[in-house]
């Protein structure tokens, strides 16, 4: 335990630094997870519950600070492993070891990636599991739900506008992914909804400011960019024209009739 209680203090040390030295932090990590397996810190019952509070607090420390360097690391992997694990100290132990204070920042953060992700199922999940008082008032879950809202209702220009107020520093990942998905369901409407569109335009409504963005844009989305600097998407937007069966529809029109005027 106290080799464990050592190499976690080392890593507080180093995570705490600004910026932290990201590769040190996550060698310890590696560390600390293999000496907590030792130590077999996740209890099988009650009774080992309560022996190993201890224990169980300083599991859920590490694995908090790996969450969070988990998503400084861009390893998407890593965060759902950790986040998984962490949820059973959030929820499971809350009775014996009390709650986190980083509690709902990091399972702010967890909505986040799934809404960034478009699981909109998971996200109704994992919301299921929070009071009506904590949705509608945490500093951490309320903007997640108002982004969530904002999707559902086609608003996009706030989701660009809630780049800027999230409630963590730890947020900003998710919430350019967030911003990328968004831009990708704008681009899939411009080329449903459009024959042709001037890349201006284009990037006023994609939230781009740098004619560098929407021609990057639009080479991810294989857009045609004619020489007179508008986008075509006519082999996209316009289907063939399907002739109706005018004569075979009158016909059935008059039998419906004719069947109607004798049941009257």
């Amino acid at each position: 335990m106290a080799t464990v209680e050592a190499l976690y203090k080392e890593l507080t040390a180093e995570w705490t630094k600004r910026p932290p030295n990201t590769t040190k932090c996550g060698q310890l990590l590696e560390q600390l997870k293999v000496a907590l397996v030792k130590l077999s810190f996740l209890p099988t019952d009650g009774n080992d519950a309560q022996s190993s509070k201890r224990q169980l607090l300083l599991a859920r420390a590490v694995l908090e600070i790996a969450v969070e360097h988990s998503v400084v690391t861009k390893d998407l992997l890593a965060f759902e492993r950790y986040m998984s694990q962490l949820k059973c100290y959030y929820y499971d132990y809350a009775k014996i070891i009390g709650e986190s204070d980083n509690k709902y920042k990091l399972l702010g953060l967890n909505l986040l990636y799934l809404l960034s992700g478009n699981r909109v199922s998971d996200f109704h999940t994992e919301l299921e599991l929070l009071s009506v008082d904590i949705i509608q008032h945490n500093q951490y879950i309320r903007p997640i739900l108002a982004l969530e809202q904002y999707i559902m209702e086609g608003r996009y220009n706030k989701i660009f506008q809630a780049k800027s107020s999230m409630p963590a520093e730890v947020y900003n990942y998710f919430m350019d992914l967030l911003v990328e998905t968004v831009r990708d369901e704008i681009g899939a409407c411009i080329e449903m909804s459009y024959e042709k569109i001037s890349a201006k335009e284009a990037a006023k409504r994609l939230n781009l400011r740098v004619p560098d963005e929407i021609k990057a844009f639009g080479q991810k989305r294989q857009w045609k960019l004619e020489s007179t600097g508008n986008y075509s998407f006519t082999d996209r937007s316009i289907k063939p024209k399907e002739l109706l069966p005018s004569e075979e529809l009158a016909e059935q029109v008059l039998s419906y009739a004719r069947d109607l005027e004798m049941i009257v």
